[in-house]
């Protein structure tokens, strides 16, 4: 088996690897790198088959829905067969409505432990704990050698048992483990907020104030998405999800997940996602959530009780129609979001309407305790660094480290 990281040796996101055995090829990812600007064209990896047709591609397998791993799959050709979990094409589907997903078309899916045959070679996926829901290490076998592609991975989630069960219940006689790095970095944290500290925080926020509570997540997030209703009920406040995170709870198809017509949830639909309806002629998106829907007149009337999805696009209606007295509102994404323009904007929203601003985040990646853990768990014959920017710092932490350059083929 030869093995091919076209991006991710190097860099954070855009994660592609291309596998080779018996003639046959197998692509796993196949991301837009993070670093790209909305309107980028980003090229494809040249890899022979993405476009026109050739036999030798046996197909392209997406660990899971973050587009830093399936952002370039839209620009492939549709004879190429696409692998991936059954939840991730479900949410990225309905996502599209709102720009942030795709349909994916995918011919098989992807199930926990469940060997599944690609031309020679056996995939069989490891449901892991992410910030994306429905994530999974990937483990290929072909011509009698093994590589474990972690994919994005951490071990302090709301289901950081699936990483446990990785831990406890390893494959074995792994050759090469493909690892992720993200934290693998100067100066990495040493400790690691998980969910639950984010539930504690956010709970304690929403008791103490008295005024509007603003939440800006991701719903896609959906260990997030828990944690803040979870919160919001405790703090006996209605958790309000935007049409956007309504449509990815229902799609998730979890009975866990927050739904529309729980008794403490309410929808509100801003503007934009009016407009989206309108002009698309999808009314059913809002028909079926008619008896669930809140009106600003209602939160501006009694805002203490109510958590409010929010976003930057929909501070102007907000900022006009509801009582921001003593409001507060919480971050629970990346923090570096801050510095990007729309990040640049809300923030300053937030301070020209005296809301404070408070950071409850937990990483969708593990800590380099977790990762050391894993890697001494699966005893690979070699780790090779992929999805970091400090790939020469894992040498400083993991035994039979192999670096390889993004475009070099090398054997397991």
């Amino acid at each position: 088996m030869r093995v091919r990281i076209h991006r991710g040796a190097h860099e954070v996101g855009g994660s592609c690897v291309e596998v080779t055995s018996d003639g046959c090829r197998l692509v796993i990812d196949l991301g837009l790198p993070l670093k790209a600007s909305p309107g980028d064209a980003t090229p494809l990896p040249t890899i022979p088959g993405l476009l026109t047709r050739d036999d030798s591609l046996a197909g392209v397998i997406i660990s899971h829905g973050h587009p830093d791993h399936w952002g370039l799959a839209t620009g492939i050709g549709r004879h190429v067969p696409i692998i991936t979990g059954k939840v991730t094409s479900d949410v990225l589907r309905e996502a599209a409505f709102f720009s942030t997903g795709t349909d994916l078309r995918p011919s098989a899916f992807l199930t926990d432990r469940r060997p599944l045959a690609v031309g020679p070679f056996t995939v069989t996926p490891y449901l892991v704990d992410h910030s994306a829901y429905d994530a999974y290490a990937l483990l290929i076998e072909a011509g009698g050698r093994r590589l474990l592609y972690s994919g994005d991975l951490r071990g302090h989630g709301r289901r950081r048992d699936l990483f446990d069960a990785l831990i406890t219940e390893p494959p074995r006689d792994v050759h090469a483990l493909l690892l992720e790095g993200t934290h693998v970095r100067p100066r990495a944290p040493a400790q690691f907020v998980n969910e639950n500290d984010v539930a504690n925080a956010s709970a304690d926020l929403m008791s103490r104030a008295s005024g509007l509570m603003l939440a800006v997540y991701s719903p896609q997030n959906l260990d997030r998405l828990c944690t803040l209703h979870r919160a919001a009920r405790r703090a006996g406040r209605i958790f309000v999800m935007d049409l956007y995170a309504a449509t990815i709870a229902a799609a998730s198809g979890d009975p866990s997940v927050p739904q529309a017509d729980w008794d403490d949830v309410a929808v509100y639909v801003p503007q934009s996602q009016r407009v989206k309806v309108k002009r698309s002629g999808q009314f059913e998106r809002v028909d079926r959530l008619r008896t669930h829907r809140i009106y600003p007149d209602r939160l501006a009337c009694d805002p203490g009780r109510f958590v409010l999805t929010f976003r930057g696009s929909m501070a102007r209606e907000v900022g006009a129609r509801v009582n921001l007295d003593e409001a507060a509102a919480i971050w629970s994404i990346w923090a570096g979001y801050l510095d990007n323009p729309a990040g640049v904007r809300t923030s300053a929203w937030f301070t020209d309407h005296h809301i404070d601003l408070h950071q409850f985040h937990a990483s969708g990646h593990a800590s380099i305790a977790d990762l050391q853990r894993l890697a001494r768990a699966l005893r690979a014959d070699a780790v090779v660094p992929i999805h970091t920017d400090h790939p020469e710092l894992f040498t400083d932490h993991f035994a039979r480290v192999a670096l390889h350059d993004d475009g070099a083929e090398w054997r397991v």
